[in-house]
């Protein structure tokens, strides 16, 4: 790591493995007994590379990533950035890394696809590589092109809601457009951005859940306007009653924690969202 990143990290650091020195070690495996898998976005760690985001992840006790595209990837490949053009120079290394500190990449995204089957197929050839289950998009223009690909890799695919107003902020535009689509099309739903939206994120839950597919799940101090990302159970959006109506849907996917606050040093802020959803997890098995 930089050493100026170094510096800051060691406190965090030292925490952490104090916490994890008592007790049973974090599982190492992404899903939980409640059925669902425990990720990072590493959108979390964009001050960083993604292999220091993968050891800042293991770190937290979380098992999984979401790896996006463009963040610089460290390691042996130096100042690259992650391409899904270059799946055979990046993917080996990446996995290497992963499999080294326990870390499994669960998805990829949010990623725009293009219409063109042949280019859109590119990124399906990425994900496959990866071993990921799921592609998170805003690309609605591309879904019958999404909707074959996902059918023929059998991965599935989570539309992805940034603020009001961008073209899918609300949940009905995306309902709307898959709801005669194949049952892998579905949402990758932020709660973060639904409240900026003014939108209540449970009550979006409860209209749209049988299709969830992932979270980037978030807590806020506030609903209507944006206020910053905080540790789950700190803030108004009601994240056990939406973890429950999911899994009343039988929901099995990623719960990924996406943390846009306090960029270089949000480890053991992640670190407690990690521990509640494996709280949530224990008292639900």
């Amino acid at each position: 790591m930089k050493s100026r990143k170094l510096l800051r990290w060691i406190p965090a650091a030292s925490i952490l493995a104090a916490l994890r020195s008592h007790g049973k070690p974090v599982p190492g495996e992404a899903v939980t007994p409640a059925g669902f898998a425990i990720a990072v976005q590493c959108w979390s760690f964009k001050s960083f590379t993604l292999f220091e985001a993968i050891e800042l992840t293991a770190a937290t006790g979380a098992g999984a990533v979401e790896i996006f595209p463009g963040q610089q990837i460290g390691g042996p490949l130096g100042d690259a950035r992650l391409d899904p053009a270059k799946a055979g120079e990046q993917v080996p290394a990446i996995l290497e890394h992963c499999a080294e500190h326990g870390i499994r990449p669960l998805s990829f995204g949010v990623v725009d696809v293009p219409k063109n089957e042949a280019r859109a197929r590119e990124i399906f050839e990425f994900a496959r590589a990866l071993g990921v289950s799921g592609i998170n998009t805003e690309s609605i223009d591309a879904l019958d092109t999404l909707e074959q690909l996902a059918i023929e890799y059998d991965l599935r695919i989570g539309f992805h809601n940034h603020p009001k107003p961008t073209k899918l902020w609300n949940p009905a535009t995306i309902r709307s457009a898959i709801e005669d689509r194949d049952e892998r099309i579905g949402y990758c739903a932020d709660l973060g951005h639904w409240a900026s939206s003014a939108l209540d994120p449970l009550q979006a839950v409860q209209k749209i859940a049988p299709r969830i597919h992932a979270f980037h799940m978030k807590d806020r101090a506030g609903i209507e306007e944006w206020t910053h990302d905080r540790p789950f159970g700190t803030g108004v959006i009601d994240l056990v009653a939406i973890l429950d109506e999911v899994r009343k849907h039988g929901f099995t996917g990623n719960v990924v924690i996406e943390y846009e606050h306090n960029w270089d040093t949000n480890p053991v802020e992640i670190a407690q969202c990690v521990g509640y959803l494996r709280g949530y997890s224990k008292m639900r098995a």
